[in-house]
């Protein structure tokens, strides 16, 4: 059983349980015991941080049981680390909409759906590996202007 660690939102603890726990216990009853309480603690942690994904979280759990590997050694190994730099995010964003124009123009004169493009993009060029939260903000900033 997964206790509720320090610092652990109940609610997403209880959603990653209902989502992707009962599911991993039932598809490798073997091996999920390596699958400890701080384990879980710990990739949560990094989901609200910021560090990584709600997908790489799930990702990283699958990867625990199948190997007992630690949580930083799959991280570190897949490259999993969510880019946060909004230095960093920003600079591919301003690129985007530069090699963007028409699509810009589109978007500013009431294409709301063009968005999602953008973030397409961004997502893209960093290789999946942007924080979604920050490029939506930067990207909303960027677009008003």
């Amino acid at each position: 059983a997964v206790k509720l660690a320090a610092g652990i939102e109940p609610k997403k603890l209880s959603n990653l349980y209902m989502t992707h726990l009962l599911k991993l216990q039932k598809d490798v009853p073997e091996t999920f015991d390596r699958i400890k309480s701080a384990t879980v603690a710990e990739v949560l942690k990094m989901t609200e941080a910021g560090d990584i994904s709600l997908g790489m979280a799930k990702e990283i759990l699958d990867e625990v049981a199948a190997s007992g590997k630690a949580v930083a050694d799959i991280v570190e190994e897949k490259g999993m680390k969510q880019v946060s730099d909004t230095g960093a995010i920003e600079a591919v964003i301003d690129k985007v909409l530069a090699d963007n124009p028409k699509n810009l123009a589109d978007y500013r004169s009431g294409k709301d759906k063009l968005f999602g493009f953008f973030v397409g993009q961004t997502m893209k060029a960093l290789g999946g590996k942007a924080n979604p939260k920050v490029v939506n903000d930067i990207l909303i900033k960027k677009l008003k202007g």
